[in-house]
């Protein structure tokens, strides 16, 4: 009896020593010695997400909570941050590149990205405070419910082209009963989307909406025009408080310096995203109120899409705008949140057919195409560019200038395994 207590007294400070030496009869040396061999046990490191990180510290002043779980379960995680002790990316950052998984065994490449920067955020975020309540720093969903635009969406059982005016986003510069029906129906950070009618969103969601609209309307153009139904738009995975999960792309600027056939490849790509965006199925022209290098991203398959749709506009050919004379110019706090209450906006009346590709022909063409070819090529390439952007004069619509392109690079691109999106279809048809 004493020999125990002699033990246990002497081990008393060592809880794994302890069991030892009460499972081995009380040897200590026999426990010592086992104490030793025991491995110690791996404490997993893990994230150490933080709501401010997320944006959730903001919300309902965000885009949505869809995605939350995964990231806090790490089934998304930051690809080029992976340490040994995991830590977060500085939230300096617009966009981030990650990977997602759904079984934790394979995983894909995706797009973390912030509806604006963070300066834009702290910015807008003071100016809500200010301007609402007087103060430097506030509950963003207090004040914003307090506004009249959002006591009118309180009210509203469908969202009406009143309910957006004076929104910036290009997408609600001419909004149509249609699209704006289109928006609430497609909404999918809502369980239980499919109804034109508002009764399925809460007041948080109905926020939510409002705010994503006021800021960025890239998510929603992804959510109500999604890839698996054609649309050139890279999938949407979801949100968490102020971050939204895409597919992956490279932006446009990489391939830049890429071998000729591979840039009259994407350049046909980029014609006929063009031309899909002009005319399609459900009679929706979009149009572009500024393009540059990151407009465009390419799929790892070869494949190019719109991958920044923020400076996108829709007009509906078959309702036109329903907004009345002098609604497009109220303005309100939800004006102003990232743009200039004083810009003027690109009015619906002043958009061409060619506008889009007047754009492309001067900010990205020119990158991707100049200095490619063999001189004859090249010289039809380069005249069509300068005269592309200058605007095209009378010769003809979009269409017409988009197909002399075509026809111009269409015998330069190649049918190989760098090409997989149409590999090797391309092998048997001249349609790939």
């Amino acid at each position: 009896m004493g020999l125990w207590i002699c033990c246990l007294c002497s081990r008393a400070a060592d809880p794994l020593m302890l069991l030892l030496v009460l499972a081995l009869g009380c040897n200590p040396s026999t426990a010592a010695a086992a104490a030793a061999s025991s491995p110690v046990p791996h404490v997993k490191p893990s994230y150490s997400f933080g709501r401010t990180f997320l944006g959730l510290d903001k919300c309902n002043a965000c885009i949505g909570t869809s995605i939350c779980k995964k990231f806090f379960k790490e089934e998304i995680r930051f690809d080029t941050w992976l340490s040994s002790h995991l830590k977060l990316p500085p939230s300096s950052l617009l966009s981030y590149s990650g990977n997602y998984t759904d079984d934790a065994k394979s995983w894909r490449l995706v797009d973390i990205t912030r509806l604006t920067s963070k300066y834009q955020h702290d910015r807008a975020d003071k100016r809500i405070c200010t301007s609402l309540l007087g103060t430097r720093s506030c509950s963003l969903e207090r004040a914003l419910r307090r506004t009249q635009r959002f006591q009118k969406w309180l009210r509203a059982k469908r969202l009406t082209p009143d309910l957006v005016q004076g929104l910036p986003s290009p997408l609600l510069r001419c909004p149509s009963q249609r699209l704006l029906d289109r928006i609430v129906r497609r909404y999918a950070e809502v369980p239980d989307a499919g109804s034109i009618y508002m009764d399925h969103l809460t007041d948080r969601d109905k926020l939510r909406l409002l705010y994503t609209l006021a800021v960025n309307s890239h998510p929603i153009l992804l959510q109500i025009f999604p890839d698996v139904e054609g649309w050139p738009f890279p999938r949407y995975l979801g949100s968490c408080g102020r971050l939204l999960v895409s597919a992956s792309t490279r932006p446009l600027r990489d391939f830049f310096g890429a071998a000729p056939e591979v840039a009259a490849d994407l350049a046909l790509q980029l014609l006929a995203v063009l031309r899909s965006m002009a005319n399609n199925d459900l009679n929706y022209f979009f149009y572009f109120t500024h393009v540059d290098a990151g407009t465009f991203g390419v799929f790892s398959n070869g494949h190019l899409f719109i991958r920044d749709a923020s400076t996108l506009g829709v007009i509906d050919k078959e309702e036109g705008s329903q907004l009345i004379d002098g609604q497009q110019e109220h303005r309100d706090i939800f004006s102003c949140l990232t743009a200039d209450c004083q810009s003027v906006l690109v009015s619906c009346d002043s958009i061409r057919d060619q506008h889009s590709l007047v754009m492309v022909c001067q900010e990205l063409l020119p990158k991707l195409l100049s200095g490619k070819f063999q001189p004859p090529v090249q010289e039809s390439i380069d005249a069509f560019l300068q005269r592309c952007a200058r605007g095209l004069g009378d010769d003809g619509g979009a269409s017409e200038a988009m197909a002399e392109l075509a026809a111009i690079l269409k015998p330069l691109r190649s049918c190989d395994s760098r090409f997989a999106y149409r590999y090797p279809d391309c092998r048997y048809s001249d349609k790939y």
